[in-house]
């Protein structure tokens, strides 16, 4: 994909972008984007594909703890198509496969993407939830939903199942901290490895503060 066609996306999903969820806000967008390029070039991954479902594939996003949040990912990959199909130096041929990629991103709906640009797309989208930037997002997203930060008798779920949606801190079990082991690429695979390494230095200084005094 050439840097006219590009900028020219990128400019509509500014645009067009919704704001409202901090986690999935134009700048997690844009570090998707970047993401997905990196693993790309590594994977041999078709940019034509890759570019327009990084920048598409939340311009749709219900918050976490609504019932309309399933249909996030499918209204996206319409929104995505229905502007593909406006822009003439677009490869016409190639928007179904953009479409499908984006559908295949949910890590809620635990869809196993099919192409290389879904997993690409994917991996991409996952790197999010590892690291330091994961740790920013937990938190962003657990005040717009007026979530607790942790379960005061158990933060750690040692006794209990995680519930997301109520504690912030339990997102680390239900999702983070096992991320890394859904990835499809080897590139995203060892990203991952490393991010998560942050996760658990974060939870054991949390729990030395927590229980030190």
């Amino acid at each position: 994909m050439d840097n006219i066609m590009k900028d020219k996306l990128i400019k509509i999903t500014k645009e067009k972008f919704q704001e409202g969820d901090p986690a999935h806000d134009i700048s997690h967008t844009l570090r998707v984007l970047k993401n997905a390029e990196f693993i790309a070039s590594k994977e041999n991954g078709d940019l034509d594909i890759i570019i327009p479902s990084a920048l598409f594939h939340d311009i749709i996003c219900y918050p976490k703890n609504s019932e309309k949040s399933k249909y996030s990912s499918d209204e996206s990959a319409n929104f995505a198509e229905n502007i593909l199909k406006t822009l003439p130096d677009y490869p016409k041929y190639k928007i179904s496969k953009v479409h499908t990629s984006i559908t295949q991103c949910s890590f809620s709906k635990q869809i196993v993407p099919e192409s290389l640009e879904a997993k690409i797309l994917q991996d991409a989208d996952r790197l999010e939830a590892t690291g330091a930037v994961s740790i920013m997002r937990t938190f962003a997203s657990a005040g717009l939903m007026n979530s607790e930060l942790y379960n005061f008798d158990d933060p750690f779920c040692k006794k209990r199942k995680p519930d997301s949606l109520r504690y912030a801190l339990d997102l680390f079990y239900n999702r983070l901290l096992i991320v890394k082991d859904f990835m499809h690429t080897e590139t995203a695979k060892n990203i991952a490895e490393k991010r998560t390494k942050i996760l658990y230095d974060f939870l054991n200084a949390l729990e030395e503060e927590l229980y030190e005094i």
